[in-house]
C-alpha cells in the first residue's frame, strides 16, 4: 500500500477543507515546498498535491509552486485541479508532474480526456472520482452530477485507465475514518483498477483497515497537519 502524503494549495499557501467546504478552510504556516522536503526527509516517496485555486477557477494556478516542489525534491508527483485544457496539461507536465489526476475534465469532457490516454498513455493519467453518496462532485466540490461514480469508472477502464483516486468528501478533512465500503465496492467491480483511498484518514487504525482491504494506496493530509498521526511512524508504512 502506497503511503502519499497530500499538499492542498490555495494563494500558494498550505490549506486543509473540511468536506470539501472552502469556507472550512484552514491555512498552515509551512509553505508548500517546506511540507515537501519534510516528507522526503522522512522517507516519503509520493507527493498528492492539488490546486484548489485551479480547482475553482478551471484552469492551473499554482504551476509555479508545483515546479518548485519538483525541482527541489525527488519525489513522485501526481498533480490535480484545474486541468481542462491541453495546455493545462503540458503546463503542468513541464512543471515537473510525474502524473495527472484528471477528474471535472473526465467528467465534462470525455472525448477530450480519450485524446490525452492516446497521446500520454495511461501512466502519466489517474482518474479522479470525487464522491457525495456515490454521486460525482466536480469543479472543486461545488457541483454535483447525475452520474454515480461506478458508471463513470467503467468508462474509464474501457478506454484502458487503470488508476483511480477516489474521495468521499462526506469524511474528507474530517478525521472520522475513511469510507472503507466505498472502497470494497470499488474494488469488488473493478478488480484490474489501483484504488487510492483519498479522505478521512485520522489515525493508524484507519491505515490498518485500509491495509486490510487491500487498496492500492492511501492519501493523507490533515491527519498529518493535526499531528493526528506521527511522521516517524507513518515512515514506517513506507516500502
Amino acid at each position: 500500500m502506497k503511503i502519499i502524503p497530500a499538499i492542498d494549495i490555495i494563494n500558494g499557501q498550505c490549506v486543509r477543507l473540511s468536506q470539501g467546504d472552502f469556507k472550512q478552510k484552514k491555512t498552515y504556516a509551512t509553505s508548500p515546498l517546506e511540507m515537501a522536503k519534510i516528507y522526503e526527509d522522512n522517507g516519503f516517496k509520493f507527493l498528492h498535491v492539488v490546486d484548489l485555486d485551479g480547482a475553482q477557477s478551471g484552469q492551473v494556478v499554482n504551476a509555479k509552486t508545483l515546479n518548485d516542489i519538483c525541482v527541489n525534491t525527488n519525489l513522485i508527483v501526481d498533480f490535480g485541479g484545474g486541468i481542462k485544457s491541453k495546455t493545462d496539461l503540458e503546463k503542468v507536465f513541464d512543471a515537473g508532474a510525474s502524473q495527472v489526476t484528471l477528474g471535472s475534465v473526465a467528467v465534462k469532457s470525455p472525448e477530450l480526456v480519450a485524446e490525452w490516454i492516446d497521446s500520454y498513455g495511461t501512466e502519466k493519467l489517474i482518474l479522479g472520482a470525487d464522491v457525495k453518496n456515490e454521486m460525482l462532485s466536480i469543479s472543486g466540490w461545488t457541483e454535483t452530477v447525475d452520474l454515480n461514480v461506478f458508471d463513470f469508472v467503467r468508462q474509464y477502464q474501457k478506454l484502458g485507465m487503470t488508476k483511480l483516486i477516489s474521495t468521499d468528501i462526506a469524511v474528507d478533512g474530517m478525521l472520522s475514518g475513511p469510507s472503507i465500503e466505498l472502497y470494497q465496492k470499488l474494488m469488488s467491480q473493478f478488480p484490474q483498477m489501483e484504488v487510492i483511498a483519498s479522505g478521512g484518514v485520522g489515525s493508524i487504525q484507519d491505515l490498518d483497515n485500509l491495509k486490510k482491504i487491500n487498496v492500492a494506496g492511501v492519501i493523507i493530509g490533515k491527519a498529518i497537519y493535526e499531528n493526528k498521526i506521527d511522521l516517524k511512524e507513518l515512515a514506517k508504512y513506507v516500502n
